[in-house]
């Protein structure tokens, strides 16, 4: 038998947990039939990208048209009319609206923003291709997302046709993994790399796995959060193929965490496909430790793993959303302990100039005095361990 034709067991999501996912309303695009909503090209052919368009939408403040109008230039508005529908329209602080729709920070560049804050470009053997830790590399694949989320790290290629990854740089991307066999783990990335094709992707997937030193792969994608659309059966069929495949994501707020989004992860997951969740720590959207607690447990019923909390990069324009050190810390404070360990992610820096990602951690080890090692708990009660 096809290992593509295996058959699985069904079964039926309790009604009580999916009462916690509310289903998207669409009534702003009620003349787009079933098929037409479902199906994510036509999802990505109607989505904002002007002010004309976004006024249908929400109600439009006059800061958010001076910032839309300063910002276009640097940075293409584009919101899938899916997740334009989690907006709300009255609230210009709406942490839906506030990761989509430009705002006046964006227009302020602060004397620590950088155009590439994670040294991507620096340590790029190949066009396309970034290789900073030993054993991994990141593979840029497109330009393109299904959104251009207002916090992203990557304003300076992300939506610029002039970036676009073509078929050349794939191949000699491919070519330089395939001759250095220290690489066992790639990130397929982008842009978003689930704005390529099924077959672009198949050609891709299916190169890394004919190599025999690549162990395994991660789509880095934010689609299960703006576009759930795209993950189709043809897109299922077409993963499974090439196991052991990993999928990480950025749900960042509960309200992201709807009925259309738990049917793509759980599409994903019933594939054999992990999920990982990699939360952008975003002022006014989740630095508050009850939001991050609620998300996390719906990911948890909905199969993704809270894998990242990470501190926003010093990316050009989005100051505005940066929390200090201590708001992160505090959130990790208010979970460690308080709730399974599972809904803990790790708080980590993304270095500035390259340094890799950085754990922080809250201080639980309070000292040692020769083999006695005075420790705390998430009560704040201390405890001694005595060392061999």
């Amino acid at each position: 038998m096809d290992e593509n034709s295996v058959s699985y067991p069904t079964y039926t999501v309790p009604e009580h947990i999916l009462q916690r996912f509310p289903v998207a309303d669409r009534s702003i695009w009620k003349e787009a039939s079933e098929k037409d909503w479902n199906s994510w090209i036509w999802q990505q052919q109607h989505r904002v990208k002007n002010l004309e368009q976004l006024e249908k939408v929400i109600r439009v403040t006059e800061d958010e048209k001076q910032a839309y109008e300063g910002s276009v230039e640097m940075f293409n508005m584009s919101i899938t009319p899916y997740y334009a529908s989690l907006m709300d329209p009255d609230n210009p602080n709406c942490p839906i609206r506030l990761q989509a729709v430009p705002k006046l920070g964006e227009l302020h560049i602060s004397p620590e923003d950088l155009e590439d804050p994670l040294a991507e470009e620096r340590d790029m053997p190949v066009p396309g291709l970034t290789h900073r830790y030993p054993d991994r590399v990141l593979f840029y694949t497109t330009h393109n997302c299904a959104m251009y989320c207002r916090f992203c790290t990557r304003k300076r290629k992300v939506s610029d046709p002039g970036s676009a990854a073509q078929k050349k740089q794939l191949d000699d991307a491919l070519d330089y993994i395939r001759q250095h066999p220290e690489i066992r783990d790639v990130v397929v990335s982008g842009g978003d790399p689930l704005s390529n094709s099924d077959e672009r992707l198949d050609y891709i997937l299916g190169s890394l796995r004919a190599m025999p030193h690549i162990e395994m792969f991660r789509l880095g994608t934010r689609n299960l959060v703006t576009l759930p659309q795209r993950i189709t059966d043809d897109f299922i069929y077409m993963l499974r193929k090439h196991h052991p495949a990993y999928v990480n994501t950025h749900f960042n707020h509960p309200k992201e965490c709807t009925r259309e989004a738990y049917d793509a992860c759980r599409r994903l997951a019933d594939a054999g496909v992990p999920i990982s969740n990699q939360m952008v720590l975003l002022k006014g959207v989740n630095d508050d430790p009850k939001i991050v607690k609620e998300l996390n447990h719906k990911l948890l019923m909905m199969r993704v793993r809270p894998y990242y909390i990470y501190q926003c990069d010093l990316s050009q324009g989005i100051s505005h959303f940066r929390t200090t050190i201590e708001t992160g810390l505090n959130i990790i404070e208010n979970l460690r302990g308080w709730t399974s360990g599972l809904a803990v992610p790790h708080l980590v820096i993304d270095a500035p100039g390259g340094g890799g990602k950085i754990p922080i951690l809250p201080q639980y080890l309070l000292g040692k005095e020769g083999k006695k090692v005075k420790l705390r708990n998430f009560r704040n009660e201390e405890f001694t361990y005595v060392e061999p």
